[in-house]
């Protein structure tokens, strides 16, 4: 589904990424892991085509995502659901609107929204708060929003940048269910965290990274 093939990307003097190769396939869940600055985030750019590579191919399926067209770049995204570490939700809106928000951006008709944010929400564990804003809510439930946004857009591809961060470690636990949850239900799922302990719990495919190199994989 994802393969990189012999990928590098720098910026400035700083080299995030060194030559590397890996593929990924439909169905899979995997940890991209290494410590601070060794391009775990520079990978789940690149897939998104946020940032180029310097030299390399990097493909989703049959396409070259280097050659994906300013005007065919959001349909591709489509095919993608994106969780951060910070959320990234609206603090004006509520649960509801911001999940309506990003069916709004993919295009799908209104008449379809309310159906597919009460599956999502449900889904989440987050249906009771769904008019709730932001700041009405634990750290857990925020990362429950962010989850149930990238559902809602019926993702191929699930790019999750260190969700549990702000966690504790019960609810953390509890979102890595979720995951597990979605990945048997075929949703291909990439993950980039430093946790240990969540990595040993898994016992998930694991791409380490070291100086911009994979020295596991």
């Amino acid at each position: 589904m994802i393969r990189f093939k012999n990928i590098t990307k720098t910026f400035g003097s700083v080299v995030a990424l060194k030559d590397i190769s890996f593929e990924i396939e439909k169905g899979e869940f995997v940890f991209i892991t290494g410590p601070s600055g060794s391009g775990k985030t520079t990978i789940l750019k690149l897939i998104l085509k946020e940032i180029l590579p310097d030299s390399g191919k990097i493909s989703f399926g049959t396409q070259d995502i280097e050659k994906i067209s300013d005007k065919e770049l959001p349909l591709y995204r489509r095919k993608i659901g994106c969780v951060f570490q910070d959320f990234k939700v609206l603090p004006e809106k509520t649960v509801r609107e911001n999940i309506q928000i990003a069916l709004a951006a993919i295009g799908v008709p209104e008449d379809k929204w309310e159906k597919r944010i009460d599956e999502v929400l449900k889904a989440s564990g987050i249906e009771k708060r769904a008019d709730f804003f932001p700041s009405q809510l634990s750290g857990g439930e925020l990362q429950r929003v962010s989850f149930a946004r990238a559902l809602a857009v019926k993702p191929e591809l699930i790019l999750a940048d260190e969700p549990t961060g702000n966690l504790d470690w019960d609810t953390a636990e509890e979102m890595m269910d979720l995951f597990e949850k979605i990945s048997k239900e075929g949703i291909t799922v990439i993950m980039a965290t430093h946790n240990s302990w969540i990595i040993d719990k898994m016992k998930k495919r694991e791409i380490r990274l070291k100086e911009g190199k994979v020295v596991k994989g």
